[in-house]
């Protein structure tokens, strides 16, 4: 079995829509202090924008982890 971790972090825009950047193969032990800091980042040297504008807020972060199963046939 494999287990998949993506981190998504999403933010507002200039415009007031979500935007979603996805990372995928996050570290187990990733820390919200950590991810919080990568986000003021983003934000602060407008590393990303969206047709929405650049990203001035941030809305939540979360890590999905995915099992996949592998079937034998």
């Amino acid at each position: 079995m494999a287990q998949e971790r993506t981190l998504e972090m999403t933010f507002a825009n200039a415009a007031g829509r979500r935007v979603t950047i996805r990372v995928p193969d996050a570290r187990a032990d990733l820390t919200a202090a950590e991810v919080d800091a990568a986000m003021q980042q983003i934000i602060s040297k407008g590393i990303f924008t969206s047709s929405g504008g650049d990203l001035v807020g941030q809305l939540g972060a979360r890590v999905v982890t995915q099992d996949t199963v592998e079937l034998e046939l």
